[in-house]
């Protein structure tokens, strides 16, 4: 596979209309914007932060996303950075839950697991 070419994967196909196809980053980008919309997620690991989205595009979101479709069935492996003070647990339960909705209502594929990887915590500096 060449530089340019992404994975891409059929989610629709109509014999009257034709198919359409998602490439595998833009479920990646789905992941990462439902993940750092959780309250407790500081970053994806690789620093993509929400200011650092904004200037950079969407294409630094996807990489701490790992997304894998065979047969319409979605893994994906995000690792983050939590913020300091907030339940582990939570934050995870609430990142799953937004991904695997995030993933499945705007592609129609199924998400089986959303696997985290806590890759660190930032700790607020002191005034």
């Amino acid at each position: 596979m060449g530089k340019d070419e992404r994975s891409t994967y059929t989610i629709k196909e109509d014999e009257n209309l034709g198919e359409v196809k998602i490439a595998d980053e833009v479920v990646a980008i789905i992941a990462g914007l439902a993940a750092m919309e959780v309250d407790g997620v500081a970053s994806m690991s690789g620093n993509a932060t929400r200011e650092l989205i904004s200037k950079l595009g969407m294409k630094s979101l996807s990489k701490g996303v790992k997304v894998d479709v065979l047969e319409g069935i979605v893994t994906v492996s995000l690792k983050l950075n939590l913020k300091y003070g907030y339940n582990v647990m939570d934050i995870c339960q609430k990142v799953q839950e937004k991904v695997k909705a995030a993933i499945e209502n705007m592609t129609g594929l199924t998400v089986a697991d959303v696997n985290i990887r806590i890759a660190g915590v930032d700790v607020p500096e002191e005034a």
